[in-house]
């Protein structure tokens, strides 16, 4: 049996500089995160964790794209409509 749980993360109207602090904030975690999980694979199994660099490199091109959003925004003085959810999907593990 499939269970599913959503949760609203943000839902709102942000300005530009708004909108630019809350993405940093998020992908900057993220990124932190990863970071950590890399050098824990490293201290303990003497190499790298490529799917955690890997993830980091993709957090961060989605990074600079968003940058070119808010750079958009602030040229034409609008404001950016965030709506963020967590979908939490629990399955069963057995096939």
């Amino acid at each position: 049996m499939e269970k599913q749980d959503i949760f609203t993360l943000i839902e709102g109207q942000f300005s530009p500089t708004e909108y630019r602090e809350l993405m940093l904030s998020i992908f900057k975690s993220k990124i932190r995160f990863h970071r950590r999980k890399n050098f824990s694979t490293k201290e303990r199994f003497g190499k790298d964790d490529e799917n955690a660099i890997s993830r980091m490199l993709e957090l961060q091109e989605t990074l600079a794209s968003i940058f070119k959003v808010i750079e958009t925004a602030e040229k034409e003085n609008q404001v950016l409509e965030i709506r963020a959810e967590i979908i939490f999907n629990f399955t069963n593990s057995t096939p």
